[in-house]
């Protein structure tokens, strides 16, 4: 039996789809620890850019916070959580929490860049229209440079949420759960249908996600371009903005 064979017939055995090592419940793990590390990087990372970006202080710190960031293997930082995590939880912390943890690290860094970079960019002939207006800082944030720069803030979004659906089963080594389990219970029973069932699994959510979230780029683009802005254009040079 070849290996697309293979694949499809694990696919489609119906004891794959149920149970709690079901391929249903493994997608919700991997959904919600995915959608957990996402919310936690977003509370993190977005009021930050947003805060640096339209300042315009601490560009340069959150700048090597994001290299940092991304310079470390999510693998390692998994096994280095995994002390600190067991204390906080004997049972979660030595499985799902390490994950959760190394997967807002590898988020925070296109939210931050894509959010403060975002706001930087606005036209700031809008922004002093507004403060001409005697609109305050945070309502000239939260009225003009944030719709603006949304586009490029969900382009750091994207990017993340992407970055976590693809790297979550890493978790599956250290006994989380996810999707990942069947590509580690795979390896471990010599089954290849398994592994690349679950590699495709893996895949197909990474797409939808990517799907998803562009569309609500499209729009947020749309309606940044009838308020007559053009700064979701061009960056300046500096830390790559990702998705936009």
């Amino acid at each position: 039996m070849n290996l697309v064979a293979e694949t499809a017939a694990w696919l489609t055995n119906p004891a794959q789809w149920a149970g709690q090592a079901g391929i249903p419940n493994r997608l919700l793990e991997h959904v919600l620890i995915s959608s957990i590390s996402l919310a936690v990087a977003l509370l993190l990372a977005l009021p930050a850019g947003l805060a640096i970006g339209h300042t315009g202080r601490g560009a340069g710190l959150a700048a090597g916070v994001a290299n940092l960031g991304r310079s470390l293997p999510s693998l390692a930082v998994i096994a280095l959580a995994i002390p600190v995590t067991v204390r906080i939880d004997p049972v979660l912390g030595g499985t799902v929490l390490p994950t959760l943890v190394a997967m807002v690290v590898l988020a925070v860094p296109p939210i931050l860049v894509n959010a403060y970079t975002g706001v930087a960019e606005v036209d700031r002939d809008l922004v002093e229209a507004g403060r001409g207006m005697g609109m305050r800082e945070r309502e000239i944030l939260s009225g003009i440079e944030l719709p603006v720069a949304l586009p490029v803030v969900l382009g750091g979004v994207r990017s993340a949420a992407v970055q976590i659906v693809a790297t979550a089963t890493l978790g599956a080594i250290f006994g989380s759960g996810g999707l990942g389990r069947f590509l580690v219970d795979g390896i471990a029973q010599n089954d290849d249908g398994q592994v690349f069932g679950g590699v495709l699994l893996v895949a197909m959510l990474a797409i939808a996600t990517e799907a998803a979230v562009e569309i609500l780029q499209r729009l947020a683009r749309s309606g940044a371009a009838g308020r007559g802005s053009g700064s979701t254009a061009a960056i300046a040079p500096g830390p790559p903005v990702l998705g936009a």
